[in-house]
């Protein structure tokens, strides 16, 4: 059964013309406030608070992909949502990272779940730091970009994955019972 999606209540705030160092300065303000996120590029400051419904696809999406990998013999490295920067223009996590066949400074594919505000503009941060490919999940849809010749492209399929059924795991992710997902995404690919 699919659910439906609900927009939480989650905070969203942009602040423009914001200078590197006044960016660092509210990083260290909020350092001891959890569930907010912090993105910052080329003077835009992104304040997210994260909610449950960010966490639950996050987290699904992160065991689906795992398992992929797994199933399909990718040798990969998981790297989360670790700061990645390019100090003075911008900073920011990815909600999951990976780089596949060796570790790398730049991760190979970045995912963002975006529950409360999104657009492609915010592929400029990655762009800055040269990851060559980006996911956005959003209102049930996932939409991959790959970078070529410097700039954005959407596609159809991953470069990385070219085999992983995105309709299917879209389903996976949208369906009441956790556990049937799994399964579901299992059986898919055994």
């Amino acid at each position: 059964m699919i659910q439906t999606l609900t927009k939480t209540a989650d905070q969203y705030l942009i602040k423009q013309s914001v200078t590197w160092e006044q960016f660092k300065v509210l990083q260290s303000a909020f350092a001891e406030i959890g569930g907010i996120r912090l993105n910052y590029c080329e003077g835009v400051v992104e304040i997210v608070g994260i909610g449950r419904l960010h966490e639950t696809i996050c987290t699904l999406l992160g065991v689906y992909l795992i398992s992929y990998f797994a199933f399909k013999r990718i040798a990969f490295f998981s790297t989360g949502a670790y700061t990645q920067e390019l100090s003075g223009r911008t900073e920011f996590q990815a909600d999951l990272s990976y780089n596949f066949g060796t570790e790398k400074d730049v991760s190979d594919l970045c995912v963002e779940v975006v529950v409360t505000s999104g657009s492609t503009k915010k592929l400029r941060k990655y762009q800055l730091i040269g990851v060559p490919e980006v996911w956005f999940w959003q209102d049930g849809k996932i939409r991959i970009y790959r970078l070529q010749d410097r700039e954005y492209t959407q596609v159809e399929a991953s470069e990385w994955l070219p085999d992983l059924d995105i309709a299917h795991l879209e389903q996976c992710l949208l369906m009441e019972s956790q556990l049937d997902a799994v399964l579901a995404f299992q059986e898919r690919y055994k």
